[in-house]
């Protein structure tokens, strides 16, 4: 792989195509729950470790306050999470779980499966491509162009 401008060649362009591959196999399972993926993912999180902050989840997810407040603020309409502030340090927004939000799990269980079975890929394929794309992930993050 050298200079080519062929876009099959580009790894960026593969792995954003499969995003929306994977879009298309989520979009069904998660209209079930009455989620969007970046919502289906901050309830994920959530349902790891309730009563993280915003900032928190902003970090794991990767996504900007400017972007994660309204996802948030949707959850909250919809019943699943409380924001409130942290009564140690008032700056601090820290997202709960409400019960509605604690039962959705269940609902949810079953959707890593489908995306596994969707994926054609074995338990231990997926860890492997796991793997290499956080690493990539990883080394992208601390590539500092001279």
């Amino acid at each position: 792989m050298g200079t080519s401008l062929d876009l099959r060649e580009f790894l960026c362009f593969a792995i954003y195509s499969a995003g929306h591959a994977f879009n298309r196999v989520y979009k069904p399972l998660l209209e079930e729950l009455g989620l969007t993926y970046p919502q289906y993912i901050a309830m994920v999180l959530l349902w790891e470790r309730d009563g993280q902050t915003v900032g928190e989840l902003g970090e794991r997810l990767f996504l900007q306050s400017n972007t994660l407040t309204p996802l948030l603020k949707r959850l909250e309409t919809l019943g699943y999470v409380k924001r409130s502030r942290d009564p140690v340090d008032e700056r601090q927004v820290r997202v709960q779980l409400t019960e509605s939000g604690r039962k959705l799990r269940a609902n949810a269980l079953h959707i890593p499966e489908c995306i596994l079975a969707a994926s054609g890929l074995d338990d231990r394929k997926s860890k492997q491509l796991l793997a290499g794309i956080t690493a990539l992930r990883h080394t992208l993050e601390n590539y500092n162009a001279e």
